[in-house]
């Protein structure tokens, strides 16, 4: 195993309740949307606006009381809920959260920008936009238990709406397979986190910093995992819980693709690591192989269905399976350099995956259709798509100087310093990952072939294959440079989390 660099960690009283703010000003700011003028231009400016001015406060919040000097100070707050289980609405900051929460405001910020197309119903359509931006934000700032539970279900009601009613011919069976798959596996989260929080004499406590002191009996704890760990499968995902996620990316609208993809897969990681491997240590050391190995095959399971896909958003949505894997091996190798990986992937791919998202949906808007094998010859016909298209390809299939690549680097480098693999079973997994990333440019070099190159699509009036407008290329830009800033020095993110993962790490040396 690595080592990481130390920092000092403190805690700190605030005035104002800033972390609530940050979690209800997007939701009660949706309120206000059905006594807003109906009209779509004012709905969407308001909305736009409101998810800057979020972006924006959580900005400052986290620059003014995050970067002091060397130190790495932690906000957090404490307000009693339902005493009687001490249920409490706990909040709180660190690194691995703050990235995400960022993460969060930027991509929701562009998909709500990206949503300006849509005229049906949009005093609905943006509502739920906002409210799962509360629901995220809350999640990944939740250092309660129940408190988590609790944003982990919110996040129900705003993706049905969204996927149920502006979408695809499926979209009701896209909705209703999405609803199922979460609450099946909520229902394990439900479960664990109430065992979790009334076993002991002490009394109940769902409080992260309790709960991270408490031990269990080792067939509990292994129980627990197992429990925890259905739950993020789903939303991850891990096979052979993926199911649901072509569907829904097959059927839902461009912006909801990107929020799909961007955050709320990211959401599944976060849980892994901050409950199952923060909290549950034993279990941990006991299933982290495991996940290893089925992150490997998934890498390479997925990079071969996404080949075989005819459809582009469910080829995207393959590859987003393919990249997670990723993501389970770095949380797997319990090691610095491989969780610092695996964090770094989430976040790149929320970058990489919206962007690709987008680029299909507005390719669908021109072209009319989604089936590679009806499209072709567009590039001279729309070549800012085609470069855009073409760079966030390269940054997919981990090109160097792009996030992907310093992330995947860094996940395999995690498993080659574990010392608690063989060196046989670390040579099967970087053979079995060096294939899924040779795999990777195979789908993806092909699909931009099917797409841009061959013969003139058919039947497709001209007036139709317009390139890319300012709104679309202002959208892609800003997607662009932070995976290229991040790949040029990735310490511009990696410092954010250092020494939380040195602390969860902490319980494993």
């Amino acid at each position: 195993m690595g080592s990481c660099t130390e920092s000092i960690s403190i805690s700190i009283t605030n005035n104002l309740p800033w972390l609530t703010i940050i979690v209800f000003f997007p939701l009660f700011a949706g309120l206000l949307i059905p006594l807003l003028p109906h009209r779509n231009k004012i709905i969407r400016w308001y909305t736009l606006g409101i998810c800057i001015l979020e972006f924006l406060l959580v900005t400052h919040i986290f620059y003014y009381h995050f970067h002091v000097g060397n130190e790495s100070i932690q906000l957090k707050e404490d307000y009693n809920w339902i005493n009687i289980i001490d249920f409490h609405w706990r909040l709180g900051v660190d690194g691995l959260s703050m990235g995400l929460i960022l993460l969060t405001g930027f991509v929701t910020t562009l998909a709500t920008l990206a949503a300006w197309p849509v005229t049906q119903n949009t005093r609905l359509f943006y509502f739920p936009m906002l409210a799962m931006y509360s629901g995220q934000t809350g999640l990944f700032a939740s250092q309660d238990l129940l408190l988590f539970f609790f944003m982990w279900e919110l996040e129900l009601i705003p993706v049905y709406l969204l996927l149920s009613m502006w979408g695809g011919k499926k979209r009701i069976y896209s909705a209703t397979k999405f609803v199922l798959y979460t609450a099946g596996g909520s229902i394990f989260l439900l479960l664990g986190s109430l065992t979790m929080g009334l076993y002991g004499s002490d009394g109940p406590s769902f409080d992260f910093q309790t709960l991270t002191n408490k031990s269990y009996p080792i067939i509990l704890e292994t129980v627990l995992y197992l429990g925890f760990l259905i739950a993020y499968a789903v939303k991850l995902p891990i096979f052979p819980f993926h199911s649901w996620l072509p569907d829904t990316h097959g059927e839902a609208h461009y912006s909801t693709c990107m929020l799909l993809a961007g955050i709320l897969l990211k959401m599944g990681g976060y849980g892994l690591i901050r409950i199952n491997m923060e909290l549950l240590p034993h279990a941990h050391s006991i299933f982290s192989p495991w996940l290893v190995v089925i992150g490997a095959i998934q890498i390479i399971y997925a990079s071969l269905i996404s080949f075989s896909q005819r459809n582009l958003k469910r080829r995207i949505a393959y590859s987003s399976v393919s990249h997670m894997g990723f993501v389970m091996i770095g949380i797997g190798s319990i090691s610095c350099v491989g969780l610092n990986g695996a964090i770094l992937q989430m976040i790149s791919h929320g970058l990489i995956g919206a962007a690709l998202f987008f680029l299909a949906g507005t390719s669908y808007d021109r072209t009319r259709t989604l089936l590679l094998d009806r499209l072709g010859g567009v590039a001279t016909s729309m070549p800012k798509l085609f470069a855009m298209f073409s760079a966030f390809s390269l940054a997919s299939l981990a090109l160097p100087g792009m996030s992907g690549f310093v992330a995947e680097l860094m996940v395999f480098l995690g498993i080659i310093t574990n010392q608690n693999y063989s060196s046989v079973f670390k040579g099967i997994i970087i053979i079995i990952g060096a294939i899924g990333i040779i795999l990777t440019p195979i789908y993806l070099l092909s699909m931009l072939r099917q797409i841009f190159y061959g013969y003139k699509i058919p039947n497709v009036p001209v007036p139709y294959l317009i390139d890319s407008g300012p709104r679309e290329l202002f959208i892609l830009v800003c997607l662009l440079f932070p995976i290229i800033g991040i790949g040029f020095y990735p310490n511009l993110v990696l410092s954010l989390w250092e020494s939380k993962v040195e602390s969860i790490l902490f319980h494993y040396y």
